[in-house]
């Protein structure tokens, strides 16, 4: 089983950028999708971006095109997403997920492991 642990949130100003990480355990973590999530108070979980097992494809909100960047890294088991000009909008708890097939979605329930998140601040 995939395990996921985030990491590279913290506080930012608007227009600013950070770069979150995705790291896993298990072999089979690179045969399958990743994406993001976040989550912002009182509001559901929602769909950030994608990437299929090669990289080849990749899935943006249209919230985010243009401003956020996923790659992969299989030799490594990471995946990053580079958030560039940051608005307060964006400010949420950011999860990583694991696919459960290997082109990935922008749905919640094509994602079956997931990990603890990680808090993106971005002040106005």
């Amino acid at each position: 089983q995939v395990q996921l642990v985030e990491s590279g949130g913290g506080l930012v100003q608007a227009g600013g950028s950070l770069r979150l990480s995705c790291a896993a355990s298990g072999r089979t973590f690179s045969t399958y999708a990743v994406g993001w999530f976040r989550q912002a108070p009182g509001k559901e979980r929602e769909f950030v971006a994608a990437i299929s097992w090669t990289g080849r494809f990749t899935y943006y909100a249209d919230s985010v095109k243009g401003r956020f960047t996923i790659s992969r890294d299989n030799a490594r088991n990471t995946v990053s997403l580079q958030m560039n000009d940051l608005k307060p909008e964006d400010t949420a708890v950011y999860y990583c997920a694991s696919g459960r097939d290997a082109y990935g979605s922008r749905r919640q329930e094509d994602f079956r492991a997931w990990g603890q998140g990680t808090q993106v601040t971005v002040s106005s």
